[in-house]
């Protein structure tokens, strides 16, 4: 009798062992992080027709192995989901590779005019009425600190043609007097809804333009052609694949970039799963229905729906901006209490709370409740810009709104940056499964979150500035988002802010310690918000972001075992492999 047990469980295991799906890919000896409910770690993948179709063993991944599967060593290094990126803007950060780049720099008076005339001169038979466009200009960085560059200075360069330099936050330019007569920007201007026209003492524009005023110009600003445009895509997909994106919300999309992507999904080139957000501006004339209508159009046109392992594009997400940016120079954050202003002299300065809140939200409360609610029918996700703690305020009492009138639609609200939350609203986050979209490399002591933070926000706000830790010991849902072009594209150096709210190595002579009482995250959270988290705000949580059998195999390795690295060192991580649906589309050189 016990023989016969033995044969037919024998048989059994045979049976079984036959029965294991011949994988193309299995992935050995390494440190699998699933980031699945139970935080299972792993030792081996295996991989089949886009989909992972095992998770677990080195010695029991052996029965996926067949003639032709390629068996990949990871000697101990790391295996995880790819990077869902929840808040970017690729094409802008694609098109910024191609233009005239201060590149974040910290730069005296003489360098930032230098590098501008440099420009100039690289482009010398450029016709007088060609606009020179200068990108990624690190505002709250200038040598020395609060140096405020005027029209006046861009007007010393050797050139009749106008000029307009972008702060990389993307929310103030400056230009030159001949971008300002082009413009037609005078002393009498008003400001516009939702921005402001910087003025001097005598009421002179000193060319620096917040906001909705940044309009005036960039409208007469050609867009890049088709040509330009499909250029920058390809080379947006070539970095965010760099670093393991296989994911991403394109947080502020138009109809060029989607034509873009959408010359690339027919031609079989997307390298990443593309969701984009159509803008919805609250301007003089706000009619809700006909922007809703207007979002649900382009879902229409360019909405491929669901492509299984195959990436796709999808519109199911509205990007609605409800103040500007808290810091210095612009205060366009919307704020509950007034920021603090210095009643004394630069010498010997005096701050205390002042009178200005920042400027009046972007939406009505009436305008954003309506507007959600007409989201919600459409099925339409709500991505909302919040970043003064009165914006994120007005965005929690909207969802509230859409919760009691909309309670049984799935509809994933977000609210992105919340540099400032009051804490009286920190429990709501969870309350209203509302979710705060963070960009984690903004959580550390640099010249935006000291110069341009400490003094204006005043000690308790300043103590409390990007609150992730704080959020997560509340409950909120975290989301990642790296805001790329707003800072370079380096997913694994705001993993590093997350853990340790440090600066970068070579930064940290000048600003030392910790930001803020915030106490961090733990890697395994960090680095959930970095994928499942986000691929909840998109609704592919089911099927993206973190490793589990069924799911398409989305997946990175990294060169190192993350598990084991010093904090600090993990900004240094590089991505060795990664895989969309089961296709290597980067493999480090």
């Amino acid at each position: 009798m016990r023989v016969l047990l033995c044969l037919a469980w024998g048989l059994m295991a045979s049976s079984a062992v036959a029965a294991a799906p011949v994988a193309q890919t299995v992935f050995v000896n390494g440190k699998v992080l699933t980031l699945d409910a139970a935080d299972t770690v792993a030792e081996a993948v295996a991989v089949r027709d886009g989909r992972i179709v095992f998770v677990g063993t080195s010695a029991a991944a052996r029965a996926h192995i067949g003639r032709r599967t390629e068996v990949i060593d990871l000697k101990g290094r790391t295996l995880m989901p790819g990077l869902v990126d929840g808040h970017m803007h690729p094409q802008s950060g694609g098109l910024r590779t191609l233009g005239c780049n201060l590149n974040y720099e910290r730069l005296s008076r003489e360098a930032f005019l230098a590098r501008i005339q440099a420009c100039l001169d690289a482009e010398a038979d450029a016709p007088d009425d060609r606009w020179l466009v200068v990108i990624n200009w690190f505002q709250q960085d200038m040598i020395p600190t609060g140096y405020a560059p005027t029209r006046a200075e861009l007007d010393t360069r050797r050139t009749a043609r106008p000029i307009m330099v972008r702060s990389s936050f993307g929310h103030s330019a400056l230009v030159n007097s001949r971008a300002l007569g082009v413009a037609q920007i005078t002393r009498d201007t008003p400001d516009p809804k939702d921005g402001r026209i910087v003025r001097d003492a005598q009421g002179e524009a000193t060319g620096l333009l917040e906001d909705a005023a940044q309009s005036r110009v960039q409208t007469l600003i050609p867009t890049p052609d088709a040509a330009t445009n499909l250029k920058a895509a390809r080379i947006a997909l070539g970095l965010m694949a760099e670093q393991g994106i296989t994911t991403f919300l394109d947080a502020y999309t138009d109809i060029e970039t989607l034509t873009a992507y959408q010359t690339l999904y027919r031609r079989g080139d997307l390298t990443a799963r593309g969701h984009f957000a159509v803008l919805i501006d609250a301007g003089e004339t706000y009619d809700a229905k006909a922007a809703v209508a207007e979002v649900v159009r382009q879902r229409g046109l360019y909405d491929t729906g669901d492509q299984g392992a195959r990436p796709a594009l999808r519109i199911h997400t509205a990007k609605l901006f409800l103040d500007g940016v808290i810091t210095a120079p612009a205060f366009t954050g919307v704020m509950v209490a007034p920021y603090f202003e210095n009643s004394g002299t630069e010498a010997d300065p005096h701050w205390r709370p002042g009178h200005n809140r920042g400027p009046r939200p972007y939406f009505t409360p009436a305008q954003l409740s309506d507007t959600l609610g007409l989201l919600a029918e459409a099925g339409i996700d709500p991505h909302m810009h919040a970043d003064g703690d009165g914006a994120v305020r007005q965005a929690l009492d909207a969802v509230a709104f859409l919760r009691r009138t909309h309670p049984d639609k799935d509809i994933r609200p977000a609210i992105a940056h919340a540099e400032i939350v009051d804490p009286a609203d920190y429990t709501r986050f969870a309350e209203l499964n509302a979710l705060p979209v963070l960009s984690f490399q903004w959580g550390k002591p640099a010249a935006d979150t000291i110069e341009g933070a400490r003094e204006p926000l005043g000690p308790y706000r300043h103590a409390l500035i990007e609150p992730s830790g704080l959020l997560d010991i509340y409950g909120a849902r975290l989301t990642f988002g790296s805001d790329w072009p707003v800072d370079p594209l380096d997913e694994w150096f705001a993993l590093k802010v997350a853990v340790t709210r440090t600066a970068a190595k070579a930064d940290q002579g000048k600003y030392p310690g910790r930001l803020g009482v915030d106490p961090g995250l733990p890697l395994r959270t960090a680095l959930r918000a970095m994928t499942l988290g986000s691929a909840y705000a998109l609704h592919v949580e089911d099927r993206v972001g973190s490793v589990e059998v069924g799911k398409w195999a989305d997946l990175i390795v990294l060169d190192r075992d993350l598990t084991a690295a010093d904090p600090e060192a993990l900004g240094d991580t590089k991505v060795v492999l990664t895989l969309l649906g089961g296709r290597t589309v980067y493999r480090r050189p």
